[in-house]
């Protein structure tokens, strides 16, 4: 029996040839090298939809967490108005006027000196979705004033709610602007 990749010399009829003959190197032969590449190529192709999946879902965590972030600023920012301690006049909601005031803060109505400052955020986070870089993160939220409805967000001059923009439809099956 003779191992797989040995020849026999045709002269001797031993292995690898006669006195003075080089030895037969061993590789793989074409066919395969063709069936290893065929199944790394399976492999790759299987495993490409599943990256796509799991960096979607990356993204679709980032967007519920910063869009639960804001909302609970916005909350926080309404409760602390309501409380007397954030100045407002009496036809305004009580909602910030822009996203920017949660990061900028607001003077504390309970501080005598007026001199503490209310902040109700960090930094706004941006829409994972939103494809433009140059935008300033409050610009890549949708905004709801508090006197728009559900179902029709508009801009207004207060910020009630906020949505994202992107026009994708999430795993869940539920499009990325009801969320």
């Amino acid at each position: 029996m003779i191992p797989f990749g040995y020849t026999l010399s045709p002269a001797t009829g031993r292995e690898g040839g006669g006195e003075g003959a080089a030895p037969r190197q061993r590789g793989f032969t074409f066919i395969e090298l063709v069936v290893t590449v065929a199944i790394i190529g399976i492999l790759a192709a299987a495993a490409v939809p599943l990256v796509e999946l799991t960096a979607k879902r990356a993204k679709e965590q980032e967007l519920r967490a910063s869009l639960r972030q804001l909302r609970t600023a916005l909350d926080e920012y309404k409760k602390t108005a309501d409380q007397g301690r954030i100045a407002r006049k009496a036809d305004e909601s009580g909602y910030p006027p822009s996203l920017e005031i949660l990061v900028e803060g607001v003077i504390d109505g309970d501080d005598p000196n007026q001199r503490r400052r209310l902040y109700f955020l960090r930094r706004i986070p941006r829409d994972p979705f939103h494809g433009d870089p140059t935008a300033r993160p409050s610009e890549t939220w949708g905004k709801r004033s508090y006197e728009s409805p559900h179902d029709n967000p508009q801009p207004g001059k207060d910020v009630f709610d906020v949505h994202s923009f992107a026009e994708g439809v999430g795993l869940s099956g539920v499009p990325y602007r009801q969320w």
